[in-house]
């Protein structure tokens, strides 16, 4: 053989970046394949190539009688298989003994170079192809080796075909994702050549290379998107605590400091006059998004994440992770929303079932059925302005519940509450897409 053909192979490895002895594998077999076709070749045979002179030769292995059956009746085993639809066991039609089998009993083959002097154009062309396909096949499993592990990733692609099923987003030269129906959100556009960001759902093997999901509907895509854009959630100095989201409508996110509080972590994410939550929204095409402050205190985390509407009380029932919400009537449409829109967000982000009631409804089941005052021990001792004691438990340490209005009665003298001071937490940061920058975000203290 040339010793062309392994310098021509040599520099095709290094443009591919397949390692040599992969592409010298491949070549062996190239051209065991193309032996194969020869009139006359040996049942099983393997072929050595010197890597320095290109000189090969074919080895033909001479099996005895009884050692093939044995290996034959080892190779059906291993390949039959369980039908699920009839029940019954399938036998491999024409089974190929593994060449690593005969490693194994090499001290009863005897072997025989049987070298052919010339393979003709036939042999030379099918060692061709199979050198090629192997280079294919290498080159996917590298691919799929390097985006494996990427799952959850943010992608930035450009679009090359959309149609009824699906989305081709290409991320790199001869890499390609795709964007399903599925995980697409209702009345985004896609078209030809437009840039969009995605965050990895899926990889997996396929014959034409990695199969690659990408979405836009997942809640990581929002925390990458954030991270992309806020320093301190890249730095770790500020964390997105949970999202929840549909999808095109509404968001909620949970953000927490890590920095001691000398971070603001709702003014962090928003960033000067709304630009860095203005340029999530930008490329979320519109959807809205509410910023809240996380808290380790249960309670005070689902009245944040019910903001921007007021809430009066929060009774939790920790058994069935369920909790009751008594709001100011002219707040429970607020707290509800559109199509019950932020009490659903509200309720995926904290992971409670949330059952929002009025003031005035709840007045009325209290006369109904009464108030339960015996169990008073570990409560909050705060005495609301209707004169009830808040039914939240205390905190560890401390006379009262999490909510900031409570607390500040420790240092007040008594525990009535005053008729005029409202028991809510701040209201979120709202920023819609038509709103303009020319304006400063604030946020309710």
């Amino acid at each position: 053989m040339s010793r062309e053909i392994l310098d021509a192979m040599a520099v095709l490895g290094r443009e591919k970046g397949i390692a040599p002895d992969k592409l010298r594998l491949a070549l062996e077999d190239a051209l065991l394949s193309a032996y194969k076709k020869q009139p006359d070749s040996a049942k099983y045979a393997r072929v050595e190539l010197d890597p320095e002179t290109a000189d090969f030769r074919v080895i033909e292995l001479i099996i005895p009688e009884r050692l093939e059956a044995h290996l034959i009746v080892e190779t059906i085993d291993e390949g039959t298989t369980y039908d699920p639809e009839t029940g019954e066991m399938v036998e491999p039609t024409d089974p190929e003994i593994d060449p690593a089998k005969f490693e194994e009993y090499k001290d009863q083959i005897q072997e025989r170079d049987v070298t052919p002097g010339d393979f003709g154009r036939i042999a030379a062309q099918t060692a061709k192809q199979v050198i090629l396909q192997r280079i294919r096949e290498a080159e996917r499993d590298m691919m799929f080796e390097e985006y494996r592990d990427r799952v959850g990733e943010l992608i930035t692609g450009i679009v090359q075909q959309s149609d009824s099923r699906y989305t081709l987003v290409q991320i790199r030269e001869r890499v390609e994702a795709l964007l399903p129906k599925s995980e697409q959100v209702d009345g985004e556009r896609y078209d030809h050549s437009q840039r969009v960001k995605a965050v990895i759902k899926e990889v997996s093997p396929s014959t034409k290379g990695p199969s690659i999901i990408v979405s836009r509907r997942d809640p990581e895509l929002i925390k990458k998107l954030f991270e992309l854009e806020v320093p301190e959630i890249a730095d770790g100095l500020v964390e997105i605590a949970n999202v929840a989201r549909e999808p095109g409508y509404r968001s909620k996110i949970a953000v927490v400091s890590h920095a001691d509080g000398s971070i603001d972590p709702v003014g962090a994410c928003v960033g000067m006059r709304g630009s860095r939550v203005q340029a999530v929204v930008a490329e979320l095409q519109g959807e809205k998004i509410d910023i809240i402050n996380w808290s380790p205190d249960e309670a005070t985390f689902l009245v944040n994440a019910l903001a921007p509407a007021e809430v009066s009380k929060v009774m939790m029932d920790e058994e069935e992770e369920r909790v009751e919400v008594v709001v100011p009537d002219e707040q429970l449409s607020l707290a509800i929303g559109r199509e019950g829109q932020n009490a659903r967000l509200a309720a995926r982000l904290t992971g409670w079932r949330i059952d929002i009631k009025s003031e005035t409804e709840f007045a009325a089941e209290e006369q109904e059925q009464g108030y339960e005052e015996e169990e008073t021990q570990g409560r909050c001792a705060a005495v609301m302005s209707t004169g009830r004691r808040c039914p939240n438990a205390a905190l560890p340490g401390s006379r009262y519940c999490g909510l900031d209005s409570h607390q500040a009665l420790a240092n007040q003298a008594g525990d009535v509450m005053p008729a005029t001071e409202a028991e809510a937490s701040p209201a979120p940061v709202e920023v819609p897409a038509e709103d303009a920058l020319d304006e400063p975000v604030e946020q309710a203290s």
